[in-house]
């Protein structure tokens, strides 16, 4: 069985950059840190994180007064930012800087008198965030089905931004939709989507030209990693989401002579070996790289951080 990995795939920027903030902080003052909801979506980092001390909540009441609170990589509300200085939390905010740069970019359009949407899957942590960050009403729109609902004039003055875990290919229909809805409409130039998520759907794309059968590597509630599997299917390769290498079936290798591996985002290097293992127990395999972008982006951690030094999560 020939094993291809694509390139790129795994930690972005933005995850080795929260998932450093937690080590760091750990190690600064010691645990135990509170991180308001998973750091980032896979099991493995927060039960990695949870073995160092981290303690993992939903709502910053479970947080005891004064210990060191972790923001997400997905953002937060700014009532929960509020309720953090109301308490005089120590907060480290992990959120992504292409989260931030949207939450920026909306509060810019509406402060320009702009209608703003949301194009995004409700629900999502960094949607809830995004939408809690912006003075005045923000509409969520999640397809093109809900476009063609927007009860608007034609002429209102609009803008639009988009959740990060989405490609350009993922929202080119529903702008496109937008566009031709209304004449007054405004949005973040294409440069200014998250380079990891188009990156990582290009290279399963380019994947799914040489293999039988692909595997991403990713949790069942990361958004990034649902769409790399849903993007395999879409283009007519059986593909599956596994959690790790026990989730792997030989049912589903039966026919495939070359299988191809992917991970999302959020998703640890050692996870992919973990799956390679797991299909040498199943036959002999070769591994190989499949050509593809090279990320050198680099974030800055927090000051207070930033001469902390920390060994990151495998």
């Amino acid at each position: 069985m020939e094993v291809v990995l694509a390139q790129p795939r795994g930690f972005c920027a933005g995850v080795v950059r929260a998932i450093e903030i937690v080590e760091r902080a750990l190690e600064k003052y010691g645990p135990p840190v509170y991180v308001r909801h998973e750091i980032v979506h896979n099991k493995y980092v927060v039960e990695s994180l949870k073995a160092k001390g981290a303690v993992f909540v939903e709502d910053l009441h479970e947080v005891p007064a004064n210990a060191v609170t972790v923001f997400s990589a997905h953002g937060v509300a700014r009532r929960v930012e509020e309720e953090a200085a109301a308490r005089g939390l120590p907060v480290l905010n992990a959120t992504c800087p292409l989260v931030t740069k949207v939450h920026n970019q909306g509060k810019r359009y509406v402060s320009k008198g702009r209608s703003l949407i949301l194009i995004g899957h409700e629900g999502h942590p960094e949607v809830v965030g995004t939408m809690g960050q912006i003075d005045g009403p923000v509409t969520l729109v999640q397809n093109v089905d809900e476009v063609a609902a927007l009860d608007l004039p034609a002429d209102t003055p609009l803008a639009y931004i988009t959740q990060t875990t989405l490609s350009v290919d993922d929202t080119r229909d529903i702008i496109a939709a937008l566009e031709a809805k209304f004449s007054d409409i405004q949005g973040p130039d294409t440069r200014d989507i998250c380079y990891a998520t188009q990156n990582r759907q290009s290279a399963v794309r380019d994947l799914s030209k040489v293999v039988d059968v692909i595997l991403v590597v990713g949790a069942t509630n990361s958004s990034n990693s649902n769409r790399l599997r849903e993007i395999g299917t879409e283009v007519g390769v059986p593909s599956y989401l596994v959690a790790d290498g026990s989730e792997v079936s030989a049912e589903w290798l039966k026919d495939a002579r070359t299988v191809g591996i992917t991970a999302g985002a959020s998703a640890p290097e050692v996870l992919v070996d973990d799956v390679i293992e797991a299909l040498r127990r199943i036959g002999h395999v070769s591994v190989s790289l499949l050509p593809g972008r090279e990320e050198n982006i680099e974030f800055r951690l927090p000051a207070e951080l930033a001469y902390a030094s920390a060994s990151p999560t495998p």
